[in-house]
């Protein structure tokens, strides 16, 4: 089954940002293909009332996808059954993750190195689940294709439908280069549909993750923080780049739909990250930056997007990265 057309762009699953809220800005600027939230199998299965927030759809959200964490299979059995009273086009299990306290777990990249049991778990999923069933995992190395290809198979014969395939090794977590050709050969060897996954910021990186790849479909995610320009940046060929005015409305927009989503306490507390996240690489200055972790309320979010409003200063729109660059 293939869920995404050529020249899809696909909106990843975010540990902390890929709530509603954040998604709606997304979708604002030319995202349709999203996802929850990473969401733990454990959490979910214990009906964690942060865990069933994450699964929320609005009513506006065309197709909307859950990506779930886990390596116990009675918890990932138990999450599976819960998640399918819900209404979500397709489930992914990750196999990519590459932190500290999910590798402790055994979840996650971790798993994901252990062929048999990531491709034991996933068959578990397929069974249960009354979603197509996905996964989505890293290259083993940056020089051999035999491990990646390797889990690619099993992950195909255990049912997944569709592959996205981080090209950095967990050990990289998410710098340095992406290595295409790991993914090019692994997409070879498999029938299913494989998506390009790690290092697009803008439309250059884009285009050599489709061309190094040879796949028709790539996901975004670390690139489109603070950024959700870059899905129509990226299916545009005359994209004009955001004003100080744009940037400005969008937080407004982002951080009042986290208020009315979350209640003002808890919306404050994670829109810290949010906007900073729209601040960062555009030159704007250290002593912004420093207000916005003391954003408490809408007066003092006015008063940072005021600042925006002005511009960074002179001396930073030369050395502002092409894909962070703002329109004079």
């Amino acid at each position: 089954m293939i869920f995404y057309p050529p020249k899809a762009i696909v909106m990843a699953p975010l540990s902390g940002y890929t709530d509603w809220p954040y998604r709606h800005s997304m979708r604002r600027h030319g995202c349709y293909y999203a996802f929850t939230e990473m969401i733990d199998a454990g959490s979910l299965a214990y009906e964690n009332p942060n865990a069933t927030k994450m699964l929320f759809r609005g009513n506006d959200e065309p197709w909307l996808a859950v990506q779930l964490l886990g390596s116990d299979p009675e918890m990932l059995k138990k999450a599976v059954l819960k998640l399918n009273s819900y209404n979500f086009d397709l489930l992914d299990f990750n196999l990519g993750c590459p932190v500290t306290k999910v590798a402790k777990k055994g979840a996650g990249a971790v798993l994901g190195r252990n062929i048999d049991l990531a491709a034991k778990m996933l068959e578990l999923i397929v069974k249960l689940s009354r979603f197509p069933v996905t996964a989505k995992t890293r290259i083993f190395s940056e020089t051999e294709t035999e491990a990646t290809i390797k889990l690619a198979k099993k992950l195909e014969s255990a049912g997944a439908q569709t592959l996205t395939i981080h090209g950095r090794v967990k050990e990289k977590f998410y710098s340095g280069e992406v290595f295409h050709q790991i993914i090019a050969a692994t997409r070879n060897a498999v029938s299913i549909p494989v998506v390009v996954n790690g290092g697009i910021n803008g439309r250059r990186s884009y285009q050599s993750a489709l061309s190094e790849s040879g796949c028709s479909v790539a996901m975004v995610a670390r690139g489109a923080m603070g950024n959700p320009w870059l899905f129509q940046e990226l299916q545009s060929t005359d994209f004009i780049a955001t004003t100080v005015h744009e940037l400005a409305d969008e937080i407004v927009n982002h951080v009042e739909e986290m208020v009315c989503f979350y209640g003002d306490t808890m919306a404050f507390k994670l829109a810290r990250k949010i906007v900073l996240d729209y601040l960062r690489g555009r030159g704007f200055s250290g002593e912004l930056r420093a207000k916005v972790s003391f954003l408490n309320s809408m007066h003092d979010l006015s008063e940072i997007v005021s600042e925006v409003r002005k511009g960074p200063s002179e001396r930073y729109w030369q050395s502002m990265p092409e894909e962070r660059q703002l329109k004079r």
